[in-house]
């Protein structure tokens, strides 16, 4: 058997984004934040994420049927805590706008991709989402905020390989 706090040790070495993902609802508007956030297919162009059994802002996005993905820069680690934590109104005097489906957009992420959920699977203790892509875009420049062996980091503090 494998021991949780080896497997969360040995997969931490691997760097990830991060990201918040955004819905609404009859005007009432929710999202979480995620590291677990990935490409699955170019041709249909499908993303994932994997939301957690428990969490109850992914049950509301699940019923809206729709997601935005907010590709966080480094300068937005307090963001990622807001979304990260349980607060009620996670929006309170947070500057967003809407995405082309009218999604809660949050200002200054570097990139953003509308979404159709297309299907859903039980995997452990998570759901794997699959989303359909309606839309997307990103900003011309901007470092991605990165969750590594249990903090969080700015790209350009990471030293290059090869440098």
């Amino acid at each position: 058997m494998i021991d949780p706090a080896s497997f969360r040790k040995v997969l931490g070495a691997y760097p990830t984004g991060v990201c918040v993902i955004t819905s609404a609802k009859d005007d009432t508007r929710f999202g979480l934040a995620v590291g677990s956030f990935t490409s699955i297919s170019l041709d249909p162009p499908l993303v994932g994420f994997f939301p957690g059994k428990t969490s109850s802002s992914w049950r509301s996005i699940a019923d809206s049927g729709r997601f935005c993905v907010n590709v966080l820069g480094a300068d937005q680690l307090d963001i990622c805590r807001r979304f990260a934590s349980k607060m009620e109104n996670k929006f309170a005097d947070l500057s967003h706008g809407s995405s082309p489906a009218g999604l809660p957009l949050i200002d200054g992420a570097l990139a953003w991709i509308d979404c159709r959920v297309e299907s859903v699977f039980e995997l452990g203790d998570h759901y794997l989402v699959v989303g359909a892509v309606d839309d997307l875009s990103c900003a011309d420049a901007g470092d991605p905020l990165i969750f590594l062996r249990g903090g969080y980091h700015n790209v350009r503090a990471i030293d290059a390989v090869g440098a």
